[in-house]
């Protein structure tokens, strides 16, 4: 399975219009090779280097297998988003405090659905599918404040 982006290359710069600098809207996402058996896929961006730990910037859960492409500043239908770390559901971009961070795209993809409320947070989804990933793929983004 692999998860791209065509607007940045793994382990490169994320656009700043991606960021809080910017529009603070998530960078177009593709994404190939998923598992005939897959029934859901999980997405989870986070930023490990976040003085206080791991900071979550998106979660989205139940995306539809089949898709190919997760547009520009968009969810796909009928999947559901998580809270982030920021307080609320949906997508906060890149917004380190100093320093260059390393932002994952985390995809997964499972053998069945999620039945989750839209209040939970990174950690539930991870005990939640932890017993159902077939397969996973990322893609690092990296991001310095100017």
């Amino acid at each position: 399975m692999k998860i791209e982006s065509t607007a940045f290359k793994d382990s490169k710069l994320i656009p700043q219009g991606y960021t809080c600098d910017g529009e603070n809207i998530n960078p177009p996402l593709l994404i190939s090779d998923v598992p005939e058996n897959a029934k859901s896929l999980v997405l989870i961006v986070d930023d490990p280097d976040a003085p206080a730990g791991t900071w979550v910037h998106w979660t989205v859960w139940n995306i539809d297998p089949e898709i190919t492409e997760i547009s520009e500043n968009s969810v796909p239908s009928g999947a559901m988003e998580g809270v982030t770390d920021a307080g609320k559901p949906g997508y906060a971009g890149p917004c380190p405090p100093s320093g260059t961070h390393r932002y994952f795209f985390k995809l997964f993809a499972l053998d069945t659905t999620l039945d989750l409320s839209s209040s939970v947070r990174a950690g539930d989804i991870g005990k939640e599918m932890e017993a159902s990933i077939l397969a996973e793929a990322q893609l690092v983004g990296l991001y310095r404040r100017q």
